[in-house]
């Protein structure tokens, strides 16, 4: 067992509901090894797990561990669990912040408070941050095959070589009504729950842990999965113009910053024309597509995406005035790039919706695919609905992220509580959009007004090949759309993976995210690029 410091243990036997699933496994990673110093629980004391809705003083753990390389190195680290009582100017109690923050320490047992710190959520509305946590920066992920696709339970943790904090200590956020994060007592939830809302209670809980933790001085960066990366192209800004603090750099996984770029509806056809390259690329996974359009993919996605751009959004502008030769032409091609009938084309009125897509690609098998990766498959309950009962790619992955975090947290991390951790929930819903929940929010702004007002600060966005969720080419107009200048513009870099939403789950995918991201920091914090 690593070593920690509990200055009151609970004397109950508390339950953690957890998640999580981490990434393919390597096989290289030994078991983390304990130390034998313990260290104090800063700031605040240790008290028992606080009930549901009625934050304490300070709750937090620290735990030191040894992550063994195969190649010989090591990274001691320390790690601090548990919640921060968030209040107002007052001293009212507003909520508990759950998180978990990796230093890694030297070899006097110290944290380097000049190394970069990041600070890392997922998204939702309604995420915890275990997925990225156990997939791919924390210092253990879950155990699973090369191609990320979980077999039968039980799931296991192993040292992860890909982790993060190679070259970043990391604080993963788990912002109110996530994880073990809530409101206090008397308090509605609801001043958390909204686009703004939520940037303001995460920025003010980075502020805190900052002056807490003393590192104002750090070289700063955020990273975001899903809705996260919404969450961190505002708070980019809001870090800035409120705190003064200005980051040196974002990471965005799975980005949509944007939601008219996700949202396809009679009155906006932008997403089927985004959509169409996730087809195609899915389909040739799956062995649906022509001989001649699956012998070169690199190729046949620069004809979709040049089609897409080219043709078919320019035919959908049309509507009824479009000619029906072009018409026969377009839905032609389109059964092509999707592999799906023609019939069925003309049928959905030349726009076929993600959902649609997944509920139909394999059809002929009876078979749905995931969502969050294109890739899973799974047999279809209801063949005669519209769309698919539920998502292959979340209810794979939802069971090993689960009972993995439940283990860690309280095994290794020697956190307890008797609340529900709360993976990806619906409690933070009805989320509020604001003056935009009318029309679509856009991030962007947010993102290239801090850019401009920081020409310093970078950008590297991530995205997966089989993403139904947040689809590359909708990352890519989303960017090739915002007012930069030149100097300003180089200052992104894309990556694409091949693997879906959490691309991090395919081994050789994790693997190559680190080293982006390693080089992307390095690259940060050399004030170059």
């Amino acid at each position: 067992m690593s070593g920690y410091d509990r200055r009151r243990m609970n004397p109950r036997r508390l339950t953690v509901v957890c998640l999580l699933a981490l990434i393919p496994s390597l096989g290289l990673a030994q078991a983390t090894q304990p130390a034998e110093e313990t260290a104090p629980a800063r700031p605040g004391r240790n008290r028992q797990a606080a009930p549901a809705s009625q934050p304490v003083e300070d709750n937090l753990v620290v735990t030191r561990h040894t992550l063994r390389r195969v190649d010989g190195r090591s990274i001691a680290y320390q790690a601090t669990t548990g919640t921060i009582a968030m209040k107002d100017e007052a001293g009212k109690a507003r909520a508990n912040f759950f998180f978990t923050a990796y230093e890694r320490t030297n070899d006097d047992g110290k944290a380097d408070a000049n190394r970069p710190i990041t600070f890392v959520f997922n998204g939702g509305p309604g995420a915890a941050s275990v997925w990225l946590h156990l997939g791919v920066v924390g210092p253990r992920r879950i155990d699973f095959p090369d191609d990320g696709i979980p077999g039968a339970p039980p799931y296991r943790l192993v040292d992860n070589e890909s982790t993060w904090l190679e070259f970043t200590d990391l604080v993963l956020i788990d912002p109110v009504g996530t994880g073990y994060s809530r409101p206090a007592a008397g308090e509605d939830g609801k001043q958390f729950w909204g686009v703004e809302q939520d940037v303001q209670s995460v920025a003010d809980f980075i502020r805190l842990y900052l002056t807490r933790f003393d590192r104002w001085t750090s070289p700063k960066f955020l990273a975001g999965e899903s809705y996260g990366t919404t969450r961190a192209a505002r708070l980019s800004d809001f870090l800035a113009e409120r705190y003064g603090i200005n980051v040196n750099g974002i990471v965005l996984i799975s980005t949509v910053l944007s939601f008219q770029t996700l949202s396809p509806g009679d009155a906006n056809d932008l997403p089927y024309v985004l959509f169409l390259p996730t087809y195609t690329y899915t389909a040739g996974y799956h062995g649906r597509l022509s001989p001649e359009l699956s012998r070169d993919m690199r190729k046949t996605l620069r004809d979709v995406e040049a089609f897409a751009t080219n043709e078919y959004q320019p035919a959908l502008l049309k509507g009824a005035t479009l000619a029906p030769a072009e018409r026969a032409r377009l839905v032609q091609r389109l059964a092509e790039f999707t592999s799906l009938p023609s019939d069925y084309i003309e049928k959905s009125n030349l726009r076929v919706s993600p959902s649609a897509f997944q509920k139909q690609l394999l059809a002929s098998d009876r078979k749905i695919i995931g969502r969050f990766d294109g890739r899973l498959t799974a047999f279809d309950p209801s063949p005669n609905a519209p769309s698919p009962a539920f998502d292959p790619s979340y209810v794979a992955y939802n069971g090993p992220y689960s009972s993995c975090y439940h283990q860690y947290v309280r095994s290794e991390l020697k956190y307890e509580s008797d609340l529900t951790y709360e993976i990806l929930t619906g409690r933070v819903r009805p989320w509020d959009y604001g003056l935009q929940g009318g029309g679509y929010v856009n991030s962007a702004d947010e993102l290239r007004s801090a850019m401009i007002k920081n020409p310093h600060l970078k950008v590297l966005v991530a995205e997966g090949m089989y993403d139904f969720a947040t689809p590359y080419f909708a990352s890519d107009y989303t960017l090739n759309q915002m007012d930069l200048p030149d100097h300003i513009r180089r200052n992104v870099t894309r990556t694409y993976y091949d693997g879906g939403h959490m691309m991090y789950h395919v081994s050789a995918a994790r693997e190559q995210l680190t080293r982006d991201v390693k080089g992307f920091f390095e690259a940060a914090l050399q004030g170059q690029r």
